[in-house]
């Protein structure tokens, strides 16, 4: 019985984080131009969404893209309501990697509702990667001492 238990539980819980990993949205290149900005109609960016977002260019064997993906997961939750979290794999939208001239990764593109957005190259400490959302997409003051 107590086994029981504790396996309904462990699969109620698996089943929760299951749930929270869905913030972060894959992207296919058509998805991108339907929802964030369609380049073959348009040279000037103006983006489609309705919060600012974040998209993640990797692929699924890059160690340093294991290692940003579970921040992106825990930020997709933090930021649920404010930002958009997104996934793109390079091997597998290889047009659209060329569009942003994708040639390391992991790269991350932050796209605020006005204005351009900034691709950075690398894998960024999880406080920066806060930084950036909360001052260049949120237009959060600065925290004091930084």
């Amino acid at each position: 019985m107590t086994k029981r238990l504790l396996l309904t539980a462990l699969l109620a819980i698996g089943a929760l984080l299951h749930v929270a990993a869905d913030d972060v949205t894959y992207l296919t290149t058509s998805e991108f131009k339907a929802r964030i900005f369609d380049y073959t109609a348009n040279r000037d960016w103006k983006y489609k969404g309705d919060q600012p977002c974040v998209i993640d260019f990797y692929t699924t064997w890059c160690g340093p893209c294991k290692r940003l993906a579970p921040i992106m997961d825990e930020l997709s939750q933090t930021y649920c309501d404010q930002v958009k979290f997104y996934k793109v794999d390079t091997e597998r939208e290889r047009e659209l990697a060329g569009v942003f001239r994708i040639n390391s990764i992991p790269q991350v593109l932050y796209i605020p509702m006005e204005g351009e957005p900034i691709l950075l190259k690398g894998l960024y400490p999880k406080e920066n990667i806060i930084e950036i959302i909360d001052e260049y997409l949120l237009n959060k003051p600065k925290a004091a001492g930084k």
